[in-house]
């Protein structure tokens, strides 16, 4: 199998960590000063001492130098400490992309604390939840979110405290005017933070992405295709709880000494508007938004200077082959493609040019990693064949769902793990993707579990079962749809559509519900009389 010769960026399986720090010899002191920096989680600390009056973050609610931001990440340790929280505990934040989502984001990577960002557009139940389930005894929260942050404080009995931004919530404390007054010189003793995410599953409620070791993260290495130079900017197109965007367009930049601009949301003109304003280099999108800036007039296209731009890549989703023929055709040969997941492994990422020679491919790994396609009975399948797509773990670092065991063991097959994607290799080691075996719905780039909709659904007194699914959307990807079997003493009817639509609209956050419902007399099931959701969805899917 020939594979081409790129070297993969770790830093895309959420990794990009310089595992090996005892074999970074220091040349000079301020090598040595940053091997330091990397190993204790400070480098945006290294880079405040170097160019302290630089831009680190833009934002439309505000704006931080490089000092600025480590000195407020600095003061918000000390508050954490001040009320008991340290090293090996865990602070959440719910928070529109802001200058103080990026302070916490800092403040825990040189603390020994665990970060985890959450999705803005979940219920007050759901971000609950997950500021219960990852056990933070810190909760930060954006008072724009509206009424649903108000119900968190119930469901989470550790989170002792509650810290406002962006106006007051009731029972929370200001953030800035607990932090203001405290000081912001360095830690003296910093300690290597981690962050947890969590993911979507077929089933229940998402999961907590979990290592036990922490990992180290360095500024993007200069033979990297994304290496940036003295004066890049990086544009955050999306939300910052994302794991791509947080580690490519936040993370990565920052430790590497970059500014970032920051998008509320995303907007095809305002975002080549903003290329231009701030000459931007590098940025993160999804095919959704290659689509919605290919869909500009062309006037409005021409308008802008994009030259500036050095490195964007995408993934996420699968991008269709005209989409990104055309996107490459109007920025050059900038766009890179990869694939990979927040639970790591993977190694997969492309070039344009590379790509241009075998359109629709997500890329072919480097030799370190070891990537396989098994049949069902775990078999790797011939080259051209279709079957499962499994990835090696790392050795170190390997994830496991935070306190889900049963679902940790499901994901592994020995040292190998799977999304549930399928694809195969063609005979020069490329992978093309081809479909999920795992019933997640991936709309915009983002995660959806059919499960859930389908237990708000069944609550409704006029369905007696529904089966959630993904179907196909030329924006999106895809859009959720509810295919319903009915009561016996109902019929289907526009206005009971619209009233389960609305049902669901209640209960789940708004990109979750479905976008349309369809109506079957009987769902197909298996012996064992379980829905087959693959049954429903492939007539969606035949052409």
């Amino acid at each position: 199998m020939l594979c081409c010769n790129h070297s993969f960026l770790q830093l895309y399986n959420l990794a990009f960590v310089s595992s090996n720090l005892g074999n970074l010899v220091a040349q000079s002191e301020q090598e040595s000063e940053l091997a330091r920096a990397i190993e204790t989680g400070s480098v945006v600390s290294y880079h405040a001492k170097r160019q302290g009056n630089t831009q680190a973050v833009v934002t439309e609610y505000g704006s931080r130098t490089f000092s600025e931001l480590n000195a407020n990440a600095n003061r918000l340790v000390r508050r954490l400490n001040a009320a008991g929280i340290g090293s090996g505990d865990a602070v959440a934040v719910v928070s529109k992309n802001r200058p103080e989502f990026v302070e916490a984001l800092v403040a825990a990577s040189c603390s020994g604390i665990r970060f985890t960002p959450i999705n803005y557009h979940l219920k007050g139940e759901e971000i609950g939840y997950i500021v219960d389930n990852c056990e933070a005894k810190a909760f930060i929260a954006d008072a724009s979110l509206g009424e649903a942050i108000i119900e968190v404080p119930s469901h989470t009995p550790e989170a002792h405290l509650l810290l406002a931004v962006g106006g007051p919530i009731d029972g929370f404390l200001n953030y800035h005017e607990e932090i203001s007054e405290l000081d912001g010189q360095d830690l003296p003793n910093p300690e290597l933070g981690a962050r947890m995410l969590y993911t979507s599953g077929t089933t229940g409620r998402p999961k907590g992405v979990f290592r036990k070791e922490r990992s180290a993260e360095a500024p993007v290495p200069a033979e990297s295709p994304s290496t940036y130079a003295p004066g890049d900017c990086d544009l955050c197109t999306g939300p910052g709880y994302h794991a791509a965007p947080l580690l490519i367009d936040i993370i990565q930049p920052l430790w590497s000494g970059a500014g970032i601009v920051m998008m509320d949301r995303f907007d095809a003109e305002e975002t080549l508007r903003l290329i231009d304003e701030y000459k931007i280099t590098h940025t993160h999108m999804v095919a959704t938004m290659f689509h919605r800036l290919l869909n500009l007039p062309e006037e409005v296209r021409n308008r802008y200077d994009i030259s500036s731009m050095k490195f964007m890549v995408h993934g996420a989703a699968p991008c269709p082959v005209h989409v990104k023929q055309a996107m490459i055709e109007w920025f050059g040969p900038v766009i890179w493609e990869y694939y990979a997941a927040t639970e790591g492994g993977g190694g997969f990422l492309v070039g344009s040019e590379e790509w241009l020679t075998k359109p629709g491919t997500v890329g072919c790994p480097g030799p370190e990693f070891d990537n396989k396609i098994l049949d069902d009975d775990g078999n790797v399948v011939p080259v051209g064949e279709i079957g499962t797509i499994y990835m090696r773990a790392p050795d170190t670092g390997r994830f496991e769902y935070y306190k889900d065991q049963e679902k940790t063991s499901g994901s592994y097959r020995g040292d190998y793990f799977t999304l549930g994607d399928m694809g195969y290799f063609d005979e020069d080691g490329y992978l093309f993707l081809t479909g999920r075996t795992a019933e997640l719905i991936i709309s915009g780039g983002v995660n959806i579990y059919p499960q859930e909709v389908d237990s708000e659904l069944l609550k409704h007194p006029s369905v007696l079962d529904v089966c959630t699914i993904g179907v196909p959307n030329d924006e999106w990807g895809e859009e959720v749809k509810s295919v319903i079997q009915l009561q016996p003493d109902v019929a289907a009817n526009p206005d009971l559509t619209e009233e389960l639509i609305t049902w669901a609209r209640e209960r789940l956050a708004n990109f979750k519900c479905p976008r349309s419902i369809d109506y079957v007399d009987e769902l197909p099931r298996s012996a064992a009389g379980k829905i087959q959701r693959r049954v429903v969805r492939t007539p969606y899917w035949e052409d």
